[in-house]
């Protein structure tokens, strides 16, 4: 056990490789086929663990983004300033592909390299990644459109991050942010009410007149954003909406204000006005959701991993506190209560962890079983891992005593942090309810699910048992729909139990199923750990 420091005070974590150290991460992307990734992963683990990077993700969040609506001499700007640390966040999420390596690289296993990326970069400063993987998920929506992607290619597969306010012509890389949401409708974009009128067509297609307003615009300094407008002859259509008119002159885009936010304080979020912003339409007339809707898939997938990203952090941040800081003669990591609590975290960190990678491995397939799979449980991962970082950062946070509730420290910020990924991209019902929307859009397909998961878990009868559960909730629809969340949480836990008898060591395969399948888990965390070994688990966990 480590020695005990003069005054009983924990060193601060700095200076360590999020990838080397985090065992099970390694393993899912040997597993994921990304074995190439490792010497970059290496990198980037150093990188995020270096003091320097730390501290500037604390200092992206304290020094938040100003918003400037005019110039010194009265003209309109809307322009949002930040501090020096988020622009260094920001180029580092461009350097490690989080903006875009699934998308430019064909191989399959890309995606679990990306995975392992967004997953180390939320643990330091999870801000950033909203324009970054917004950037990724646009990608695939703006190929809709081949005059305009002529014109973007180059930069949204560049590596390099460019500040610059100026016409997105002149930079050699871009970020694209969304904007959806309206006052009036939330998550309800049937009764979006802004307007797109027709304007002829141009060098990078369809070109409309967009008035209206967005109640939530995701990062209002981006180059462009993918917006929903009403098309009058054609309905609610998707367009591509830059900061700057093709000319040169600013564009109709007028932030009103930055939201102040509970926690993801490092990244702006504007509510805005459009003033006949230029725009071009991206899709099809009148398939505005359903073509969003596809980038909602790429960034609830980037959620599910923010919200195992800021568990893996919350619980080594707890590990090493607990590992340093003694209380009556003992370490408070082999106090029995502690370590029961510890290694209930372990467990929940890994599945959470394995859910994810195991998503973002069948994103890079066109199996049909792989397409139903992530279909399915998208949206039942993001709903599950997110919720569950919410609880999970609190308990962190109790494990530190009065030390954790001060801004001095860092679980403030991840228990900030952790409510965002649930709200963002669809709120808990809306998640689940994609779930039943999926169930029952491919009836057959869901069933084949259960049965595939049925013969991963093999002869486990206390999964089997609740597998036999949501076979039945599937017979009747209507009761199916006001059980909504338990439908979406037991999928999640069955799901997690066949990666973990599958991926993780006997003992913690043994001691998910017995924790989490036992009856008598699930009010708090560290009620029930599933073994008698539990400093087992957690010898697993991290390697200080």
């Amino acid at each position: 056990m480590l020695g005990i420091h003069p005054d009983n005070q924990v060193p601060e974590l700095k200076d360590y490789n999020l990838y080397t150290s985090d065992p099970l991460l390694q393993a899912a992307v040997q597993r994921g086929g990304a074995p190439w990734r490792t010497p970059e992963l290496e990198r980037q683990g150093a990188e995020y663990g270096a003091a320097d990077t730390l501290r500037a993700g604390e200092e992206a969040n304290t020094h938040l983004p100003e918003l400037h609506i005019y110039s010194p001499m009265g003209a309109r700007i809307d322009e949002v300033r930040f501090h020096p640390a988020w622009h260094r966040m920001m180029a580092m999420a461009r350097r490690n592909g989080i903006c875009n390596l699934p998308m430019f690289d064909a191989r399959p296993s890309a995606w679990v390299a990306y995975g392992a990326s967004i997953y180390m970069h939320c643990q330091v400063e999870a801000g950033s990644t909203c324009p970054s993987t917004m950037t990724k998920a646009s990608i695939p929506l703006l190929r809709k459109n081949a005059p305009l992607w002529a014109q973007l290619e180059s930069k949204l597969a560049c590596n390099e991050y460019d500040a610059r306010d100026v016409v997105f012509t002149d930079k050699p890389a871009l970020t694209i942010g969304m904007g959806m949401t309206e006052k009036q409708g939330g998550s309800d974009l049937r009764t979006n009410t802004t307007t797109a009128v027709a304007a002829g067509s141009g060098a990078w297609g369809d070109e409309y007149r967009i008035n209206g307003h967005k109640w939530f615009f995701s990062a209002p300094m981006c180059d462009g954003h993918l917006v929903l407008a009403n098309a009058l002859e054609g309905g609610l259509t998707c367009f591509f909406v830059p900061r700057w008119r093709p000319d040169g002159t600013k564009n109709g885009v007028h932030i009103l204000r930055l939201k102040d936010k509970v926690g993801d304080r490092s990244n702006g979020s504007g509510e805005v006005e459009f003033h006949d912003a230029w725009g071009v339409r991206v899709g099809e007339l009148g398939r505005g959701i359903a073509t969003t809707v596809e980038m909602a898939s790429q960034t609830r997938l980037d959620c599910a991993f923010a919200g195992a990203g800021l568990m893996r952090q919350a619980l080594v941040q707890a590990l090493h506190h607990a590992r340093h800081r003694f209380a009556f003669g003992k370490a408070l990591a082999d106090q029995p209560a502690m370590t029961v609590l510890l290694a209930d975290m372990a467990l929940e960190a890994q599945a959470a962890l394995l859910l994810a990678m195991d998503l973002a491995q069948r994103h890079g397939s066109d199996e049909a079983a792989d397409m139903t799979w992530r279909r399915i449980l998208t949206p039942a991962a993001k709903f599950w891992n997110c919720k569950r970082s919410v609880a999970f950062t609190g308990e962190a946070m109790e494990v530190f005593g009065g030390n954790g509730y001060v801004e001095t420290g860092p679980m403030g910020r991840l228990f900030r942090q952790a409510p965002v990924n649930s709200i963002w991209e669809g709120s808990g019902n809306v998640m689940c309810l994609d779930v039943l929307r999926a169930v029952s859009r491919e009836p057959q397909a869901a069933v084949q699910l259960l049965q595939d998961l049925r013969a991963q878990l093999g002869a486990e009868p206390r999964v089997a048992a609740r597998l036999d559960a949501l076979q039945t909730a599937l017979r009747d629809p209507e009761q199916l729909a006001r059980r909504a969340r338990w439908f979406a949480q037991e999928l999640v836990l069955v799901a997690q139990a066949a990666l973990m008898l599958r991926h993780a060591s006997a003992q913690a395969a043994a001691a998910f199923v017995a924790s989490r399948f036992g009856g008598d888990w699930g009010m708090v965390l560290g009620a029930n750990c599933g073994t008698s070994d539990p400093a087992a688990l957690l010898r697993e966990a991290w390697v200080e």
